[in-house]
């Protein structure tokens, strides 16, 4: 399997992962304050959403590459 089929399957996948869940959840980590040997922190979780036209452009794109890498034998 050349390089360009390679990475248009993988945006394929990732497209597809990204329509499938739509968005992520991470949680930062911020030290406000220390007090001594007291050490005050505070976590803040963050949801990222993907966007439905980023999810089905990496499908198209990396349908484009399998088409380019197919014909380029």
């Amino acid at each position: 399997m050349g390089g360009i089929r390679l990475a248009g399957t993988l945006l394929i996948i990732a497209g597809a992962v990204a329509l499938a869940y739509g968005s992520f959840t991470y949680t930062k980590v911020t030290h406000e304050a220390t007090l001594g040997p007291i050490e005050l922190t505070v976590k803040d979780r963050e949801t990222v959403s993907v966007p439905t036209w980023a999810g089905v452009g990496l499908i198209a794109l990396g349908g484009v590459l399998l088409v380019v890498g197919s014909g380029r034998r």
